[in-house]
């Protein structure tokens, strides 16, 4: 037993030096861990691993947490501003981690699965109008009606006719031709891929109805397709005769093609598509899933760049379609431009609520939620009356009062749930087709995700680091805005012994006065240097009736400073030649006043901009001098070596 307690204590004692071991810095009784200052100092120093570089950065990072407590010290973080654009930086970032990585993980590598493969579908769709209503039971019934008979070996085309109330299952059977991942909402798409094929789906419930599903066959994705199209649409109320007219024009067209016409040509004479006739018929470049069947098929058999397709009927007409070229699905996981574009699109869709969901219930699993006594079916009444725009009933026994649940700093009551009811009724896709104990979850799910992200600090540890980040940059600004920079600007009597202290510090070198002409393009300076000749005393006047073209300023500049082509032309009277920008095309030229060959000494007045630079270091040098006296400064130099040794 003793000895266990002294390998126990030595294990204790190991993991604590472990722990001290990673304290960097301390400054007063503050630790900063090496962890902290690696990855300020990754962000700024990638390129060189050099002892001198983390000293150097070292003590930089020291100078800025100092200045950074000093904020905290004089109450700078509870300024108004500070905390407006605090707040501001955490909504912007916020919604980049409000969601479980593990979940949107898998979504990212499902999705990148299902393209792989596309899927022949047949549907059938029963509608209800009504969520929650007898319409909608009537329609479960129905659908499993129709499901009970497909199980039974009936035909799927023959349900669907009987059955579906999709206005082509007429003419297609209910099949609705190759999809791909996408190319159905979320929940549709994973009823597919779970079906094998030659068999179907049990019933789908959505927010208009029952659907049913059969998986005919699946193949190797194609991909996408670059197109261009002739359509030849059909007037709104076209009868035979004129629907046969129209395949007769649209055979010449094809003929003419086929005999070497301009196919951009005959698109701007015939076609009807309003979207694509401007630039020769090319069609957003698409996949399957997007077209009618029949058209998508057509135009996916063409088999080579260029080869045009007969006359393809759609419900909207005929078209005549010309291959462009394809875009083969990314098969490489590894391909990290495809693999981040596929992410974005998970991100943009539906399914991402999936793993918001996930959110949603691990945090209530996870962060202390605590379902509270309530008589549930008294709260069922509460919110069927609110659905309803009864009277709310006030019982004892449930009132709006009446808690429901909680978390650690947030209490939920029946009336927060009524306001929630009463928020829904206005967006039919929060509550079509779910009853009131499914949107009691939704909104339980609802007010865990907004506490996860209310307490986002505190669940995410990169979240609280950026965050953190955000706040001691800002706080710096401010600590140096009232600690240094209005302290030099405003200080005249300290600019000035600070000038009298270096008077052989600040000097022009080889100078000159000039007048400085700055115009929007070459024709602007070509008639700005034609004015300024006819009277140079008029020089300001042509800036100020310019409206913006010419921009014009005198000033003493070195000679180096000044944009001409050879400094040794700069004497009084010169006038260069126009020098133009590459990147913007903006064009000036200068007229030279006055030349100052010699070094001479600057004045204040034109040292000032560099007196008061120089004046700040000397105020952040003496301000960071005495903090380090308030904080002494401890450095561990075993755990600072590691640094750079491992």
């Amino acid at each position: 037993m003793i000895c266990m307690k002294k390998t126990l204590l030595a294990v204790f004692l190991l993991a604590a030096l472990a722990g001290e071991s990673q304290t960097l810095f301390t400054y007063g009784k503050t630790a900063v861990s090496k962890e902290e200052f690696l990855r300020a100092y990754n962000k700024n120093n990638s390129s060189t691993n050099s002892e001198k570089a983390y000293r150097d950065y070292l003590e930089l990072y020291i100078r800025f947490k100092l200045k950074v407590q000093s904020g905290y010290d004089k109450g700078y973080d509870t300024l108004d501003k500070q905390k407006t654009e605090l707040a501001g930086f955490r909504d912007q970032i916020a919604q980049g981690f409000m969601s479980d990585e593990a979940s949107t993980q898998l979504l990212y590598d499902e999705a990148f699965l299902r393209t792989q493969k596309d899927i022949h579908v047949a549907h059938i769709y029963i509608p209800f109008t009504t969520p929650n209503s007898n319409d909608t039971i009537a329609a479960f019934r129905k659908a499993s009606e129709a499901w009970s008979k497909l199980k039974s070996g009936e035909s799927f085309a023959n349900i669907a006719t009987a059955y579906s109330a999709d206005p082509s299952v007429k003419t297609n059977g209910g099949d609705i031709g190759f999809i791909t991942a996408f190319s159905l909402p979320y929940k549709f798409e994973t009823a597919v891929y779970e079906t094998s094929p030659g068999n179907f789906s049990r019933p789908v419930k959505s927010g208009q109805g029952y659907h049913i599903f059969k998986v005919i066959e699946t193949r190797p994705a194609v991909g996408r397709i670059k197109a261009a199209q002739i359509l030849l649409a059909f007037q709104p109320d076209a009868d035979q005769n004129q629907k046969n007219a129209t395949k007769a024009l649209a055979d010449s067209i094809y003929t003419a093609l086929k005999n070497g016409a301009s196919f951009s040509e005959l698109v701007a004479k015939y076609s009807n598509d309003n979207q694509t006739y401007q630039s020769g018929g090319l069609m957003p470049e698409f996949g399957v899933g997007k077209y009618e069947p029949t058209f998508e098929n057509a135009v996916f058999a063409l088999g080579k760049n260029g080869e045009i397709s007969k006359p393809i009927l759609s419900s909207f007409g005929y078209h005549i379609v010309q291959r462009l070229g394809t875009v083969p699905v990314n098969t490489d996981k590894n391909n990290a431009d495809e693999f981040s574009t596929l992410k974005l699109t998970v991100l943009a869709d539906n399914r991402i609520q999936v793993a918001k969901r996930a959110l949603a219930k691990k945090t209530i699993a996870t962060a202390g939620y605590k379902k509270l006594p309530y008589n549930h079916s008294l709260l069922m009444a509460y919110a069927d009356s609110i659905w309803s725009g009864k009277k709310l009933p006030q019982r004892p026994e449930l009132n709006d009062n009446t808690l429901i649940f909680s978390f650690p700093k947030q209490k939920v009551t029946a009336a927060d749930f009524a306001s929630y009811l009463s928020s829904v009724q206005n967006a039919p896709d929060l509550y079509r087709g779910k009853s009131m104990a499914d949107l009691l979850e939704q909104y339980t799910e609802a007010v865990a995700v907004e506490y996860h992200k209310n307490n986002l600090e505190q669940f995410n540890k990169e979240f609280a680091s950026q965050l953190n980040e955000f706040k001691e940059g800002n706080l710096l600004f401010e600590v140096m805005d009232q600690e240094v920079w209005q302290k030099a600007s405003s200080d005249t009597v300290g600019l000035k012994a600070y000038y009298a202290a270096h008077p052989n510090k600040y000097f022009w070198e080889s100078s000159a006065d000039i007048i400085l002409f700055t115009c929007t393009d070459s024709i602007v300076t070509k008639a700005a240097m034609n004015e300024f000749l006819k009277n140079k005393n008029n020089w300001k006047s042509l800036s100020m009736n310019s409206d913006g073209t010419i921009q014009a300023d005198s000033g003493r500049y070195e000679l180096s400073q000044i944009p001409v082509t050879n400094h040794l032309n700069l004497k009084p009277g010169y006038l260069s030649e126009p020098l133009r920008a590459a990147a913007d095309n903006i064009t000036s030229f200068v007229y030279v006043l006055k030349t100052y060959p010699e070094k001479t000494v600057r004045n204040l007045e034109d040292a000032k901009g560099f007196v008061i630079n120089d004046y700040q270091s000397t105020i952040e040098d003496a301000f960071v001098q005495r903090l380090r006296k308030k904080y002494p400064i401890k450095v561990n130099e075993k755990v600072l070596a590691s640094c750079w040794k491992n």
